[in-house]
């Protein structure tokens, strides 16, 4: 599978997402500030495909791209961790140079 065929489908849902999350803040702003729960609500349920998705790819990244000698690590902290930061670094140190074709990633297919 190549670069642009892995990435190409993720990002499609993450901007999907990210414009879900948009309108999703803005009733949640709105619900909060008229005091009325049910847009509140509604914006939370909006904004939350977008967060499991952000905590998502750097877990399917590891599974088919990861190109080093720490794959079994990298698994078990992306799985075991809970608080997602390592999830925050993975995007930076991985998703992100992969995607940008740089560092271990210039030379991938």
């Amino acid at each position: 599978m190549t670069r642009a065929e892995w990435f190409e489908p993720k990002w499609l849902w993450l901007k999907r997402f990210a414009l879900a999350a948009g309108l999703g803040i803005a009733l949640m702003i709105v619900g909060i500030a008229a005091d009325v729960v049910a847009l509140t609500f509604v914006g939370c349920v909006l904004f939350a495909p977008l967060i499991f998705w952000v905590a998502f790819i750097p877990i399917l990244h590891w599974k088919d791209r990861y190109i080093g000698g720490a794959s079994n690590v990298w698994g078990a902290f992306l799985v075991f961790e809970t608080s997602s930061w390592s999830k925050l670094f993975y995007w930076f140190i991985h998703v992100l140079p992969d995607w940008r074709r740089s560092g271990q990633y210039a030379d991938a297919p």
